[in-house]
């Protein structure tokens, strides 16, 4: 997952460019000390709320045990009437690491930066396709009536 944090922070940042202290680097550096991310859709085995750095740290490290990465897709980036918020909407792909089951994953995140940091990063994307990966197409089969819906 590093690998793939490493290309996820590359693309961050070119696409937030000079809202980022330039010394931040990694994802984990991006964030303010008590910044914020939130998955609205995220399934009861998923946080929906981190708050802080150090939590956010954990999660990544959590989330490296359940799915690998294996590459980003070039952000389209929205620019918004405020200059600290950007919308990004991108594609992420991998392999469950439990079932071997692929990840297709559609993204729109909300980033807003404060004084070179993130203070808080809101994600949406499809429960059904983390299902997949980490559970298995047939379960999300059972759950959709037959379809297995990516992204």
């Amino acid at each position: 997952m590093t690998e793939t944090l490493g290309s996820f922070s590359l693309m961050l940042r070119g696409a937030l460019g000079d809202r980022l202290d330039p010394d931040a680097v990694s994802f984990h550096e991006m964030f303010d000390p008590d910044g914020v991310m939130e998955f609205p859709f995220a399934y009861a085995d998923l946080p929906r709320r981190i708050e802080g750095r150090e939590a956010l740290a954990g999660h990544l490290s959590m989330l490296a045990t359940l799915i690998t990465f294996d590459r980003m897709s070039e952000p389209t980036i929205i620019q918004t009437n405020d200059p600290e918020t950007v919308v990004l909407e991108f594609e992420g792909f991998g392999t469950g690491i439990a079932t071997g089951e692929p990840y297709e994953q559609r993204y729109v995140s909300i980033i807003r930066t404060r004084n070179g940091r993130i203070v808080h990063y809101k994600d949406y994307w499809n429960p059904l396709a983390v299902l997949g990966a980490l559970r298995g197409a047939g379960e999300v089969a059972k759950l959709t009536g037959g379809e297995v819906p990516h992204g």
